[in-house]
């Protein structure tokens, strides 16, 4: 039986899983499937984190307790994601918020 090789992550990475691992530099978050970059986005842009967290979990390389632990945010808040992701898919993350407008009071509204 062939014993399983631990993953080269790059120096200064942080291991979510035994293949999975993310690094912030310079503004920047890298997420790393082995010694691989599989995804960049900017450290601030909370939509690409929920949908590549999501991913990750849809496709089998994370549980959602992974998540929770390694970036320190909610259950609720991944549990959400995924659901964005199984819903709506990639766009959801990034298509416009759905708000009520502002309630407008007309003539009509105010006879009644």
């Amino acid at each position: 039986m062939a014993q399983r090789q631990l993953p080269m992550f790059p120096e200064g990475s942080t291991e979510v899983t035994h293949d999975l691992a993310f690094e912030k530099r310079d503004g920047s978050v890298t997420y790393f499937y082995g010694s691989l970059p599989v995804f960049t986005h900017n450290e601030n842009d909370a939509a690409s984190f929920k949908m590549i967290t999501a991913q990750f979990y849809i496709n089998g390389y994370v549980k959602q307790m992974n998540i929770v632990r390694a970036f320190g945010v909610t259950p609720i808040s991944v549990k959400r994601a995924v659901k964005l992701y199984q819903e709506e898919g990639v766009q959801g993350f990034y298509a416009e918020k759905k708000t009520r407008g502002t309630a407008v009071l007309t003539d009509d509204v105010l006879l009644n």
